[in-house]
Parts: structure tokens; sequence; C-alpha cells
């Protein structure tokens, strides 16, 4: 049996617009300063799992373009489930290779793991704009 727990439609969207910004932001970054990024790759512990999908220009150019898109739909609430997947499948990858094995990190690694609570909340739950009232 399954229990109906009220939520507030606007904390929804504040949940979802706050979200967004940290994937806008780091896709313009991703984007505008790729050499730099890339350098962060470099220096990562395991570094090795950028390789294993390719050259690490091509897959910060290409985290980029997803970020920025897939953030421009989480922000404003069309395809949020998509858009949240979308982001989750970015937001591993970058966590595992850049965030995972190094002490220094252990606030941006724990910053995404609820970043990521809050992109499964959007796809465990069907919340697009049009579905809020």
């Amino acid at each position: 049996m399954m229990t109906k727990i009220l939520v507030n439609s606007r904390s929804i969207q504040l949940l979802r617009v706050l979200a967004s910004g940290i994937f806008l932001v780091a896709g313009l970054g991703h984007l505008l300063n790729t050499l730099e990024t890339v350098a962060r790759i470099e220096q990562a512990n395991f570094k090795g799992i950028a390789y294993y999908f390719g050259d690490p220009s091509w897959l910060v150019i290409a985290s980029g373009i997803v970020m920025l898109m897939a953030g421009c739909s989480f922000l404003i609430g069309y395809k949020t489930k998509w858009a949240a997947l979308a982001l989750i499948a970015v937001l591993i990858p970058i966590t595992l290779t850049v965030q995972i094995g190094q002490i220094n990190t252990l606030g941006p690694l724990f910053k995404n793991i609820a970043i990521l609570g809050a992109l499964l909340f959007f796809v465990l739950n069907n919340f697009d704009n049009n579905t809020i009232k």
C-alpha cells in the first residue's frame, strides 16, 4: 500500500531550479575552459576512467554540451525525468574520475552525492512543469 505524501509544489520547483544551476555553470566551464578541465582530469587519481571512454578533450566538450542542454531542460521543467537521467549519466563518471580517491575533495564528493539524490528524486517522481499544480 502506497502512502500519499503532500509536498508543496513550489518546493519541487525550487529544488529543480537550484539543482540545475551547478550543471549550467559547469557546462559553461567545460566549454569555455576545456584545457583547464582536461588538466584536472590529468591530475585525478582515477583518470583511467575518463580514458576508458575516450579522449578527455572530447569528453569535456561533450559533457559540457550535455550539461547545458539537460541543465536548461531541467531548469524549465521540460522532460525533467529525462534531463535528470542525462545529468546523472554525466555526473557519475565525473565523480568517479575527479572526486573519488582524492582525500582533499571529500566536500565535492559528497556535494555530488547530494546532487545525485536530488536528480534521483526527479527520476523517481515524474515532475514536469505541466504536472505541478
